[in-house]
């Protein structure tokens, strides 16, 4: 065989027959659209929506859900053009209640109330887009087998899926004492603040992907739980970049939730799956689930 030809031959069977390496995938979601936590003064929600929504774009996002509690536009009606500005961004909605209760705390029938509460405001966001994604407030999805039962089936006659979350750095926990801080012009507690947040994001994603690795051999899909806070819109361009920087692409919530993994929680009249990694660890009896550093009782001391 001619050595030109032989080559050519070798080369096109080498990259058949290697192996093609995905880039691990994240899907962004927002929760408490459309005014979560206190601000710093002089902040304003619409301001908050802005520059997080510029920062998505400007980073190549092009999905994004965002969970809505109804009742916080009652609370603050100014913050009202920040569901419009959601959406004329091209980005999506869910369900995240009306009052945001904890599952564990109401009976099924107040819950859901709540739940249907919701749906009006979500109705009147949307122009007609789908808006049937739901976010328990908590992530509580019941205190017992049998009302957690009741609820999907609930939420699976009203079409909904659940956009379930599979990697969380405690992000709200930041937004309390970023508010103090800068009300005090503290910038050093708001600079180590910054260095613990993303310490708390690079925690989080190596423990997910630990998990996911142990359990299943492979990345799922993730879904990142995040805010749209005033701390999230001082932080979201560089943290947008790490994620590219560790070799994520940003997905839908739609396309993550096609993995497998997520059959349960898109498919409501399916049997209950765990309630995220760490339940499904506990499940399949790992004989230790990484553990992850507590950045909470340090922000909880901040500027007080």
């Amino acid at each position: 065989m001619d050595r030109g030809i032989f080559m050519k031959w070798l080369a096109a069977l080498l990259a058949f027959a290697a192996p093609a390496f995905a880039a691990p995938q994240l899907a962004l979601t927002f929760d408490d659209l459309p005014a979560h936590a206190p601000m710093p003064p002089g902040t304003t929600r619409v301001e908050i929506a802005k520059t997080i929504i510029a920062a998505l774009q400007a980073a190549g996002v092009s999905s994004a859900t965002g969970f809505v509690n109804g009742g916080l536009l009652q609370q603050e009606p100014e913050a009202a053009p920040v569901l419009q500005l959601w959406h004329e961004a091209g980005f999506g909605f869910g369900n995240h209640t009306w009052s945001h209760p904890g599952l564990s705390k109401l009976t099924v029938e107040d819950f859901e109330a709540d739940v249907l509460k919701g749906e009006q405001v979500l109705a009147e966001n949307s122009a007609g887009a789908d808006w049937h994604w739901f976010r328990y407030p908590f992530l509580d999805e019941g205190d017992t087998p049998q009302k957690r039962a009741a609820v999907r089936s609930f939420l699976a006659s009203r079409g909904y899926r659940v956009g379930t979350v599979t990697m969380t750095f405690d992000d709200w926990a930041y937004s309390e004492p970023y508010a103090r801080c800068a009300a005090k012009d503290d910038q050093a507690s708001i600079a180590e603040m910054e260095r613990d947040y993303f310490a708390a994001a690079e925690d989080s994603l190596d423990h997910s992907r630990k998990l996911s690795d142990e359990l299943y051999g492979r990345d799922i899909p993730y879904v990142l739980l995040m805010h749209l806070g005033a701390f999230e819109a001082r932080t979201m361009p560089k943290l947008l970049a790490f994620y590219r920087a560790k070799g994520f692409e940003f997905v839908s919530l739609a396309e993550a939730e096609r993995d497998p993994y997520y059959d349960g929680f898109v498919d409501l009249a399916a049997p209950a799956p765990p309630t995220d990694l760490e339940h499904a660890a506990q499940d399949a009896r790992l004989a230790a689930v990484p553990a992850r550093k507590d950045f909470v009782p340090v922000l909880d001391k901040m500027c007080r």
